[in-house]
């Protein structure tokens, strides 16, 4: 498993790391309340993963009018995190906008090589351990004795996909724990801001077939390090909503 088992792992040490005083936070810090040009503002942190030689190359531009994250992608793979402690059952719905210059031609969910995208927005959540299968009890708990810290043992990733239509779901390739949401698809809205609103929790019942439990954190980022290909991704501010 090269990706997406380091991924939640960096997730983990990073969310270990910021302390409470950000891992309780509700709001999501807007990058439009920033200059252009300046840094990425706290508490959203680069995370780069293991294995992966070349991380993204994360900024902030203006684009019409108004402050956003940019995602630069040539054959590379990290993300932005940024913890929170939301309950869905109070505000469930998950707001954001992107735009990308392309699709990633090969981006395929149901194949590990294929597990690129031109956007991703991951959603952690903080779901019992012990609720998980024998199997996947084990993994985690292997994982969280290898890091030192607590492994999220469930997520959604809503992508901009290629080979599978919008609304397509499905077990991430390397871990059912990671199930894929694709919220558009190829090229028919390349170049243009695409304003998304999900419904958190029922989402995460659709695709886990239960209540979904607290939010602990948002990843955002674009992934091309499995096909080599290259996308520049935009993405706006990101918050929840009743």
């Amino acid at each position: 498993m090269r990706k997406i088992n380091p991924l939640l792992c960096a997730v983990a040490l990073l969310l270990s790391s910021v302390g409470t005083s950000h891992a309780t936070a509700a709001m999501i810090r807007p990058f439009s309340t920033s200059q252009a040009s300046a840094a990425v503002p706290s508490p959203w942190q680069h995370q780069t993963l293991p294995k992966v030689p070349n991380p993204n190359v994360f900024s902030l531009v203006e684009d019409e009018g108004r402050t956003v994250l940019k995602v630069e992608s040539h054959a590379a793979a990290s993300t932005q995190l940024h913890p929170v402690d939301v309950d869905p059952g109070q505000t469930p719905v998950l707001e954001w906008a992107w735009k990308v210059s392309n699709p990633v031609a090969a981006s395929d969910f149901t194949r590990k090589r294929g597990d690129d995208y031109a956007a991703r927005v991951y959603v952690l959540f903080d779901y019992p351990v012990e609720r998980l299968r024998l199997g996947d009890r084990m993994r985690i708990s292997l994982a969280r004795g290898l890091h030192g810290a607590e492994l999220p043992t469930a997520a959604i990733a809503y992508v901009w996909g290629t080979a599978q239509p919008a609304g397509a779901t499905g077990p991430n390739p390397y871990t059912d724990r990671v199930q894929m949401i694709v919220v558009d698809s190829g090229d028919a809205h390349a170049g243009q801001w695409r304003q998304v609103r999900r419904d958190l929790a029922r989402d995460f019942e659709a695709v886990f077939g239960e209540p979904a439990p607290r939010v602990i954190g948002i990843a955002v980022g674009a992934d091309t390090d499995n096909t080599g290909e290259s996308v520049t991704t935009w993405i706006g501010d990101i918050r929840f909503l009743p």
